[in-house]
């Protein structure tokens, strides 16, 4: 099962209410924080809205 690590590189000051919402609701609250998800439509829809402020990576998440 694919997996996105999702990490916050850029500070909510002064950006869109919305792309701070959206960014709450992934988890990513601090510069540096990093959250796995899913690789799924949704999360993808909210990492396309604030792409120029995360960095995500795909890892293969190993069934155990």
């Amino acid at each position: 099962m694919r997996k996105l690590k999702i990490t916050l590189k850029k500070s909510l000051i002064d950006k869109q209410k919305k792309h701070k919402k959206t960014l709450k609701a992934l988890g990513l609250t601090k510069i540096g924080k990093t959250r796995i998800f899913p690789d799924n439509d949704a999360v993808r829809g909210m990492i396309g809205q604030v792409s120029y402020m995360v960095e995500v990576e795909e890892i293969e998440h190993e069934a155990k």
